[in-house]
């Protein structure tokens, strides 16, 4: 079997698993990471098979809709590559982008590093920022009952990331607990470069929602 279709038939897989997922994790995510990794990957010495099994299979089983279990994904993952006769150290570089990718809140420390995940974790990080960044969070909100915004919960910078994946925050303390953080998170020069654009993005409408709330229109 050829890379080809070994990529063709895990797309065709992760079509099928994120079939009913929340709007924000589901396929066309996938794909939207998946293409901007191929975008920044053209710029990295990196092997192009293995970014892109990582980005096609990096969501496949988000801990946050498994109950904070982070190995059920990687358990989807290698079984799926091994009855397809992926090569066992791909197979285990795949298992390291999936476990590794996520931010997980800003104080943890990311336990492995290799150029094909910097790729992978920054395509999708991009998807996190900018105006689809911004749908997203808000869907996640709606999603999990959460309110738009309380004055009176302030952003939490120095959550673990227990405290991290158990915050109920309103969706607007998200911005500063994650989504502004990312730009300066940003792996390679491709991914910096189109995350300046989308932070910027994210600082406007920032302002122009204040601005609605306190009712100067």
């Amino acid at each position: 079997m050829t890379s080809e279709d070994i990529i063709q038939k895990t797309t065709a897989f992760v079509k099928e698993q994120l079939a009913n997922a929340e709007g924000g994790h589901d396929w066309f995510h996938i794909e939207r990471v998946y293409k901007n990794a191929l975008l920044i990957s053209r710029s990295e010495n990196v092997d192009p098979f293995i970014v892109a099994l990582g980005a096609l299979l990096h969501d496949i089983a988000d801990s946050k809709f498994h109950n904070g279990d982070e190995t059920i994904g990687p358990k989807i993952a290698r079984e799926f590559l091994f009855k397809l006769n992926v090569d066992s150290i791909v197979i285990e570089h795949v298992i390291k982008i999936i476990e590794n990718i996520s931010f997980k809140g800003g104080n943890e420390v990311q336990k492995f590093r290799s150029p094909e995940l910097d790729v992978v974790q920054d395509a999708d990080r991009l998807d996190a920022i900018g105006a689809i960044g911004i749908a997203r969070c808000f869907n996640y909100g709606g999603y999990k009952n959460r309110a738009l915004y309380d004055p009176d919960i302030k952003p939490n910078l120095n959550m673990s990331k227990a405290e991290y994946k158990a915050s109920t925050a309103p969706t607007i303390n998200h911005f500063y607990e994650k989504l502004l953080l990312l730009k300066d998170k940003m792996n390679t020069e491709t991914g910096r470069q189109i995350a300046l654009n989308r932070h910027t993005f994210m600082e406007l409408y920032l302002k122009q929602f204040y601005n609605e709330w306190d009712g100067n229109l």
